[in-house]
């Protein structure tokens, strides 16, 4: 399962924080041909926070063969290693208005306390803390836009907005394909495309 630290080729990483549109943002990616990654659970995150504990390169301890990842918070949050580590990728940071982020955030916290008491869910994603969420964005956001401020390999979108294929297939120099642009957790597809 891990590379070891040896395969350090460029990848795409998703640094938007969840409920941006990094469900869409890994449908994109594979619908682009890319192997993608998306959440993985509690195992992941250890993984990687154990990886960047040990010093090593944070996807050590997972697939090698994976070309994109998001919505694993420790890679999400520290950008500026992965962008050391594997140099050549390419950084999406999602974004949405941030009061339709919160209320996002906190149906699925909702919905999270619904499944643990069935016993379906076993995270921690269970309490509302609008004024912790709000600060964290207003950290991550602004840490991301100056990090890569004025880079080729950085593209900030609104998925939300529906930009369609452009946008990412320019910044990954891959051709747009021909069908619409996933609007995933909407339960259709929508799209400005044209072929």
């Amino acid at each position: 399962m891990a590379d070891g630290g040896a395969e350090m080729r460029p990848r795409v990483f998703c640094i938007g924080l969840n409920k941006t549109g990094t469900s869409s943002f890994h449908e994109a990616m594979q619908l682009l041909g890319l192997t993608s990654f998306h959440w993985g659970g509690p195992d992941v995150r250890r993984a990687v926070e154990a990886a960047l504990a040990d010093g090593r390169p944070l996807l050590s301890d997972l697939d090698p063969t994976v070309d994109a990842f998001s919505d694993v918070e420790p890679l999400t949050k520290n950008f500026d290693v992965l962008d050391r580590q594997y140099p050549g990728s390419r950084f999406v940071l999602t974004v949405r208005p941030i009061d339709d982020w919160v209320d996002s955030r906190r149906r699925h916290v909702q919905r999270n306390v619904i499944r643990h008491e069935a016993g379906e869910y076993h995270g921690n994603f269970l309490v509302v803390d609008e004024d912790a969420w709000r600060r964290e964005w207003h950290e991550h956001v602004p840490r991301a836009r100056q990090y890569f401020a004025g880079r080729g390999d950085f593209l900030e979108v609104d998925l939300t907005t529906l930009p369609g294929w452009e946008p990412l297939c320019a910044l990954l120099d891959l051709p747009q394909p021909c069908v619409p642009f996933p609007w995933a957790n909407r339960g259709r597809a929508m799209t400005r495309d044209r072929c």
